[in-house]
């Protein structure tokens, strides 16, 4: 999946607690932002018939679920989101779930996004939890196993993304959040890389959160996101 211009690269994630504090910043980020994500926050708060709604309009969406189950499940859920006129979905990166998730999107435009390791993750929680490679290895892993599984893309930290650049081949997206402006907080992301950097690194799409939907100056910010960009 390949985006066409540097505005369609820059993912906003809708990361606030309202439909109307979605809308808002959507109505703000008109005509310099056209894809957004929406996850669990918004989701859980009325953010699916926002996506339906946006989606109808001709805005890309990107639903960040993380669908993780037994085949069956993880199929139908998939077949219902296709109806929905998303763009792009998440979906942990255990092959057996892949492989399910293909099978329920073939034919439709429905880009599906392996998620590697989250960007809040760094060796020591890899350990914690039970794995025993550490991010960087466990990412490139994951990453032959989407690719064989027929997925569209790899969610990956941008510190990563050129590694998995070289595995996916140019044709997958590979997704970046952790994107941090310089001198902006990390706040939890703790595999971070500034926008221009990650786009050097091989990344098709940036998701950006907290710097542009936290910012008093919303648009200034997005826009400011796009220049680097381009700098690249």
């Amino acid at each position: 999946m390949r985006a066409q211009s540097i505005q369609e690269r820059l993912i906003v994630g809708l990361d606030v607690p309202t439909v109307r504090e979605a809308e808002q910043a959507v109505r703000e980020l008109d005509g310099v932002v056209s894809f957004y994500k929406i996850g669990y926050q918004l989701a859980f708060a009325g953010g699916l018939d926002f996506a339906r709604e946006l989606a109808s309009g001709g805005t890309k969406i990107f639903l960040d679920m993380k669908l993780l189950d037994i085949d069956h499940t993880v199929a139908k859920g998939v077949e219902n989101i296709v109806k929905m006129g998303m763009t792009m979905l998440t979906i942990h990166a255990y092959p057996k779930a892949m492989r399910a998730a293909v099978d329920a999107a073939r034919g439709s435009d429905l880009c599906l996004l392996a998620v590697s390791v989250l960007t809040s993750m760094d060796e020591q929680d890899m350990i914690d939890v039970g794995y025993e490679y550490d991010p960087h290895t466990l990412v490139l892993r994951r990453s032959e196993q989407a690719l064989h599984a027929g997925m569209g893309g790899i969610v990956c930290s941008a510190a990563e993304a050129e590694a998995v650049r070289r595995i996916v081949g140019p044709d997958m997206a590979v997704v970046t959040p952790g994107i941090r402006p310089v001198g902006s907080d990390h706040g939890d992301q703790k595999r971070v890389v500034t926008p221009a950097q990650a786009i050097r690194n091989g990344a098709s799409h940036l998701v950006v959160g907290r710097p542009i939907v936290a910012a008093s100056d919303r648009r200034a910010a997005a826009q400011a996101i796009l220049d680097e960009m381009r700098s690249a």
